[in-house]
């Protein structure tokens, strides 16, 4: 209690204290949970939205590149999962 700084070490600990609750607080937006979501992953668009001025082609082989790489992401992840865990 002697020193003189006490009471502003003391209310700086409280300040920090308040706001790092204040932060940790989910903030309310108003909005339902399906509107936080991005529109993708709910299925709401179109699935050519963006590619409505690429030709039939383009689509056609964009849509095969992604299948592609989401059956290689779901091989590298089911490998690294036994390389980890299954052993």
């Amino acid at each position: 209690m002697n020193d003189p700084l006490y009471f502003m070490r003391v209310t700086l600990f409280v300040m920090l204290l308040c706001m790092g609750y204040a932060l940790s607080r989910p903030v309310s937006s108003g909005k339902s949970a399906e509107d936080t979501l991005l529109p993708a992953t709910i299925g709401k668009d179109p699935e050519n939205k963006g590619w409505s001025d690429l030709p039939s082609w383009q689509r056609e082989a964009s849509a095969k590149a992604v299948e592609k790489y989401a059956a290689t992401q779901e091989k590298k992840w089911r490998r690294w999962n036994e390389a980890m865990f299954e052993r």
